[in-house]
């Protein structure tokens, strides 16, 4: 995959074992991100990303768990047709502590996947299923929730 180093130091993405799903994105810069606040973090790339694939960035699994960081839009969707700086919007979900990120951390991962194009046709009606309309929670399968699907 084309990548394209913005700025003296910018890590190329990575993946940290075979088999990974999700290369490592890293920070282009030093930020402190506060409980429940939001930052928008640039990594220093861009990527020529093929047509028919698109990127998702995903939060790290281990700073959401030790640290309440997240992609807030995850997963972010990065356009083959996209050339600018890959930028990564972080949230502190933490309610007391700040996060401190400094540059070349390993801040989110990118998924490379292969996308399906619809063709979108406009119908008086769709066809029967199982589900049909029943929507949030219509499986039930949490404690909560009661043969209705409601609380």
């Amino acid at each position: 995959m084309p990548v394209r180093r913005l700025y003296d130091g910018g890590r190329i993405p990575a993946y940290a074992r075979i088999g990974d799903a999700g290369a490592d994105l890293h920070s282009r810069v030093e930020a402190e991100i506060r409980p429940g606040a939001r930052a928008t973090i640039p990594t220093g790339i861009a990527l020529a990303i093929p047509t028919g694939f698109a990127g998702f960035v995903h939060p790290r699994s281990g700073l959401a768990a030790r640290c309440g960081l997240s992609v807030l839009n995850a997963p972010g969707t990065i356009d083959s047709g996209y050339r600018g700086e890959i930028m990564v919007i972080l949230a502190n979900l933490d309610p007391a502590g700040p996060v401190l990120i400094r540059p070349g951390d390993r801040i989110a991962q990118l998924v490379i996947q292969r996308v399906e194009y619809a063709a979108f046709d406009v119908v008086s009606s769709l066809p029967d299923s199982e589900r049909g309309q029943s929507g949030h929670g219509s499986t039930g399968g949490h404690a909560l929730l009661d043969t209705d699907g409601e609380h």
